[in-house]
């Protein structure tokens, strides 16, 4: 494995994690009410987990997948353009630091971004429906894996991460080390975790979290051609 692309790997597990506040927001709900379903009962926490984990590979799949095909696009451009590559080391810095002022809660302008993924939505989302209440492990990641394209800013601001790594498997390795970042909170919450509920109202815990993750925006960018040019 290459130094720098550990690094990058490592730091995808850190983002998912410092943004695991909102990934509450946009998923926890859904993640929560998978137990609603099940009889309590001998076997309840068993399936209870088998669901939880159902729904989050596939959430973590789709980031994977979403990746793979974004990678396709950028991989190529940056080879054959090293502008198209700056642009995008540019583009990845803007969104993580844009993520990150959302988190503190300083500008909601990454709001718009998620704007973009809208279509692709409305077209995902009434599929969702046919699969609650979730009774069975299909069911759970079929869930999951419609769950993943849900517009997200903190998903976009790391695949404009992912989309900088030299190959598509790398790319796709990133958000899974992303998804598996955000999945101590998600897991956490499905099992009505009070503890996580009041770290997503933290307000000292978002700050923090905004801060860290503009400075690994800005880490990102590619100052020296923006300096020179």
């Amino acid at each position: 494995m290459q130094p720098e692309l550990y690094l990058s790997y490592s730091s995808a597990f850190v983002i998912g994690l410092l943004g695991s506040t909102h990934c509450l927001g946009m998923c926890g709900g859904i993640s929560a009410s998978l137990s609603m379903a099940l009889p309590v009962g001998r076997g309840f926490r068993f399936r209870q987990s088998l669901l939880l984990l159902g729904f989050n590979f596939g959430r973590i799949a789709s980031y994977a997948l979403i990746a793979a095909l974004v990678a396709l696009v950028s991989t190529s451009a940056a080879q054959h353009s090293k502008m198209a590559g700056m642009a995008l080391m540019t583009l990845a810095g803007l969104l993580l630091i844009f993520m990150g002022l959302s988190m503190g809660q300083w500008w909601q302008g990454i709001r718009f971004v998620e704007k973009v993924g809208a279509p692709v939505w409305r077209r995902l989302s009434p599929l969702t429906k046919g699969l609650l209440p979730v009774n069975h492990l299909w069911q759970a990641l079929a869930l999951g894996a419609l769950w993943g394209w849900l517009p997200c800013g903190l998903v976009y601001s790391t695949l404009g991460w992912a989309a900088l790594q030299p190959t598509v498997p790398s790319a796709a390795l990133t958000m899974v080390f992303f998804g598996l970042g955000t999945l101590p909170s998600m897991l956490a919450t499905g099992y009505a975790a009070n503890w996580i509920r009041d770290l997503k109202s933290n307000r000292q815990f978002r700050k923090l979290s905004g801060i860290l993750l503009v400075l690994f925006g800005l880490w990102t960018l590619p100052w020296q051609a923006l300096l020179m040019g």
